[in-house]
């Protein structure tokens, strides 16, 4: 691992702009402790949603599923990496973007498809498999898309990733014993982590920000709100299309749709803090905040107008009822009609 470290802060002194430290030591070791620890019970309370029969199911008919990884670990990447072109962003910059891009989904994911009464059963079992798929597809991508950037082939820090990924497998594989063996655990498990994770990131977010100060200028910057803004609207939109044109149900193209636009940003954050030296990631690992924000507003955009269309719909239905008239409703209860 040192190794990989050296090799990266050489590259990085020749070809990315070091930040000047901007967070004490000890507030810097307290924010890595604190994101390893949400990570783990996150990633625990994601373990138990996840069902054996269920990915069995699944995989038996792999169709959906299929479809949803393809477009999860296809359209996330290479719209990360067209950005981070299009928008000319700095080679740090880039591969923070890239590094969001390829991330497999997360749990909020799942809250969302529910929201938008989407295949829960489809939408565990994605989130599920774009986890365990991560492992192997992410430092892939990483390094084909970095092929694209003159100056990143080398800057990736691939072991560390791969090992961060190795890690999260753990507390996922306790979450699918608790279960499994203890399934009544699993709900107060699930909503204690999406509790935790939920205050926690709104708690480090705020405590970096006031910790950098003027420094979060450079994760607001126009290039970069923009990128943020773009990635979740593209992963909803294509989501639909592609699940569209290979004809899944309505249900499973809404699920598509939020698997596909929703990152796991708790695990993007993590690894962009502890695999990266700080002098070379900055304040940069806050983008991932930055994503969920606009994210989270677009998905609940999508889910207003989805309601209020389903509410229109019914109300439309309602009016084209004809109603009986009492000579009607009596031969009705007669029979004879």
């Amino acid at each position: 691992m040192q190794t990989t470290m050296d090799a990266f802060n050489m590259t990085s002194i020749n070809s990315t702009v070091l930040f000047k430290p901007f967070l004490s030591p000890v507030v810097d070791k307290t924010i890595n402790v604190l994101m390893v620890i949400v990570l783990f019970i996150t990633m625990i309370s994601l373990g138990c949603t996840m069902e054996v029969s269920k990915i069995k199911g699944h995989i038996v008919k792999p169709k959906g599923v299929v479809i949803a990884v393809l477009a999860q670990y296809c359209v996330m990447p290479l719209t990360a990496f067209c950005l981070a072109k299009g928008f000319h962003l700095a080679n740090m910059a880039a591969v923070v973007v890239l590094i969001c891009g390829c991330c497999p989904g997360g749990t909020l994911s799942n809250i969302l498809a529910l929201a938008i009464n989407g295949d829960m059963n489809l939408s565990i079992v994605m989130t599920s498999c774009s986890t365990l798929l991560a492992l192997g597809m992410m430092p892939l991508l990483l390094y084909l898309y970095c092929q694209g950037f003159g100056d990143l082939q080398n800057a990736i820090p691939y072991v560390d990733i791969t090992v961060s990924l190795a890690m999260i497998l753990v507390p996922c594989g306790i979450g699918i014993f608790i279960n499994h063996y203890r399934p009544q655990y699993s709900k107060i498990i699930t909503k204690i982590g999406l509790t935790i994770m939920s205050i926690s990131s709104v708690a480090i977010a705020v405590v970096a920000t006031v910790a950098i100060r003027s420094a979060i200028l450079v994760v607001m910057s126009p290039p970069l709100l923009a990128t943020g803004a773009v990635m979740p609207f593209i992963g909803f939109t294509f989501g639909y299309v592609i699940s569209s044109i290979f004809r899944l149900s309505q249900a499973e193209r809404r699920t598509v749709a939020m698997e596909t636009g929703c990152q796991n940003i708790q695990l993007c954050a993590t690894i962009l803090k502890l695999a990266f030296p700080p002098e070379v990631i900055g304040p940069l690992f806050l983008f991932p905040m930055v994503y969920i924000s606009f994210q989270l507003l677009e998905a609940i955009a999508l889910i207003i107008i989805y309601r209020c269309h389903q509410r229109l719909k019914k109300k439309g239905k309602d009016a084209y009822q004809p109603a009986m008239t009492d000579a009607g409703l009596k031969a009705f209860s007669e029979g004879t009609v």
